[in-house]
């Protein structure tokens, strides 16, 4: 067995076969790779005209005449088959050191364990041996990161799309799916000319190429632009409507506490005070809305739809207008539109660390309340070639460099 080049058909033809398919072990991703500084080739160990394995990798200029590759997602193999899993590294040894390549990074969507997404108990899978195996091979491990340091995210939330049902929200997430459905808010395909509305509400330091580039390459079949838009004309209807409610139910308290004055009856009319506070600014807010930007953009989200599953791969909201709850709706509008056609929805990373104090609590908290799967992957290796360049690389400071700035 050796490794050759492999023609785009071969390469397609073997991955969208495979059972660690994905997104980014794709053509599509391979031409987005090299929109971001790689080139790029896709190989595979081939016994006779069999593909054993293969993988997408992008090659990247890391020194003077080094360089490091990168397989996303990790490479398309049986990592349990012992003889070709060693025959596979041991190839690619040969192929990559003659090109001056020190190590190929791996993130393999391997899943180690899954969490309750309530108690955060932590289940462990028989896949946890080949974090004790990969070792053997070259596969150097990377720190077991809790939050976002790895190019991709460790823990991730999945939805099952067969199985979704709104009541099993978190109540949280409920109140706030249905506040933001009484004020106006839809959703709407976008083209590649409403980018520039996405790009300026996503919380981003990447580029407006970056994302017109990942649009334009996979084309509007393989991802969908999609965009939560307000229509303030709807919004003071039923904001005027809510008010007119209240403003009724409110005297009615106020005749009552003119017989009683017990707490409960006090608090009530107090409560109902605020509200009508509240739907007063939010009409005074829809009514400035109209007369600037009717149909403003609020929330957005860029989804890649692969095989039996969709991946929100980027998404952001508008955070001067955060009582919309627009995020809250996006997510919902997404796993409404895609539940019929997909099995699985990607809500993309959490992180790993449950505490209260966890920095991102707030988006563990958002994502959690839609009733994930909560999986832990394997992490992030680098395969390693060349040990002394390796080591050096990591002691001067120039492989952080390289991958703090990475597209």
């Amino acid at each position: 067995m050796c490794i050759k080049e492999l023609t785009i058909e071969e390469f397609t033809s073997f991955a969208n076969n495979h059972p660690l398919k994905n997104y980014m072990q794709t053509v599509e991703y391979a031409r987005f790779m090299g929109e971001n500084g790689y080139s790029y080739e896709y190989i595979g160990l081939v016994d006779g005209s069999t593909i054993k394995a293969a993988s997408l990798i992008g090659i990247k200029k890391i020194g003077h005449n080094t360089y490091y590759g990168y397989a996303p997602k990790g490479f398309l193999i049986n990592y349990y088959d012992i003889d070709l899993l060693t025959t596979f590294t041991n190839e690619l040894k040969n192929y990559y050191e003659k090109k001056g390549v020190v190590f190929i990074k791996v993130n393999p969507e391997i899943v180690t364990a899954e969490y309750n997404n309530k108690t955060y108990e932590y289940y462990p899978n028989a896949n946890l041996k080949l974090k004790q195996n990969f070792p053997k091979y070259g596969f150097r491990k990377l720190k077991d990161n809790l939050f976002f340091e790895a190019v991709e995210p460790r823990f991730n939330a999945y939805i099952d799309l067969r199985k979704v049902d709104f009541k099993l929200y978190s109540k949280a997430n409920r109140n706030k799916i249905n506040n933001s459905r009484r004020k106006g808010l839809y959703l709407e395909v976008g083209t590649d000319d409403d980018l520039a509305n996405l790009h300026s509400i996503l919380d981003t330091d990447k580029p407006f190429t970056y994302y017109k580039n990942l649009y334009n390459i996979f084309g509007k079949d393989k991802i969908e632009l999609l965009l939560v838009k307000i229509d303030y004309e709807q919004f003071i209807k039923k904001g005027q409507e809510l008010y007119d409610e209240e403003l009724n139910r409110n005297a009615l308290l106020n005749e009552i506490l003119h017989r009683s004055h017990r707490k409960e009856d006090i608090n009530s009319k107090s409560a109902s005070d605020s509200k009508l506070c509240i739907l007063k600014n939010e009409i005074i807010f829809a009514t400035d809305g109209l007369r600037n930007d009717n149909h403003a953009v609020v929330a957005g989200a860029l989804v890649i739809k692969y095989n039996n599953r969709v991946h929100i791969v980027e998404s952001g909201y508008d955070k001067k207008l955060s009582t919309l709850n627009a995020n809250y709706f996006l997510y919902n509008a997404i796993i409404e539109r895609y539940k019929d056609d997909f099995e699985f929805l990607d809500l993309n990373g959490i992180t790993g660390d449950f505490k209260g104090n966890n920095p991102y609590k707030g988006l563990n908290r958002f994502k959690l309340g839609f009733n994930p799967m909560v999986f832990e992957y394997i992490g992030e290796y680098d395969l390693v070639f060349r040990d002394k360049l390796y080591k050096y690389l990591l002691s001067s400071g120039k492989l952080a460099q390289e991958l703090n700035k990475r597209g």
